[in-house]
């Protein structure tokens, strides 16, 4: 399957490659990136390119996956937004995590308005979850302008966790 890059007035999501193993490993490393996460504890730059590698088969076996995030004003990598599915529940989320420089501008928003456009318009879904640790609040906020609605207190990945539902709009 061939990964769409889309553009957005501010991003292109693009497909990831191993080449941006060294950016997403800077990103993770930085304090307070992965607070949130089931491990704050940054990975090493191994794992950070399995983690690529295994998006790049999410793709490859489900059709969506999280892309690449880059503002064009920059043009490198900055994090990830998109599609993730969830064996354990047979769920499909929209993620997203941005390196610290572009908290607090939208750009989340911008990228995961994305992710559910797709979801909805181009795979047809008809339900998409989102999953926030209680303590993000900004996650939550995101969640809330894309149009998710909180559902339940869950665990999620080993931790307690929000979920948001939203459903594909008829």
């Amino acid at each position: 399957m061939s990964i769409p890059t889309i553009e957005t007035p501010r991003l292109t999501l693009r497909p990831f490659t191993l080449d941006d193993t060294k950016a997403l490993y800077q990103i993770l490393s930085v304090l307070d990136v992965l607070k949130y996460f089931p491990s704050s504890d940054p990975p090493d730059r191994e794992r950070v390119q399995k983690l690529i590698q295994r998006q790049i088969d999410h793709w490859q076996e489900h059709g969506y996956g999280w892309w690449a995030v880059e503002p064009h004003a920059d043009q490198q990598l900055i994090g990830w937004s998109g599609l993730q599915y969830l064996p354990d529940t047979d769920e499909i989320e929209i993620g997203f995590l941005l390196s610290k420089p572009y908290w607090g501008k939208g750009l989340a928003t911008e990228s995961a308005e994305e992710g559910l456009d797709f979801g909805f318009s181009t795979l047809g879904l008809q339900t998409i979850v989102g999953i926030v640790h209680p303590e993000n609040i900004a996650s939550q906020r995101v969640l809330e302008k894309i149009g998710l609605e909180f559902v339940k207190k869950a665990e999620y990945f080993g931790m307690d966790c929000y979920q948001y539902i939203i459903k594909h709009p008829r």
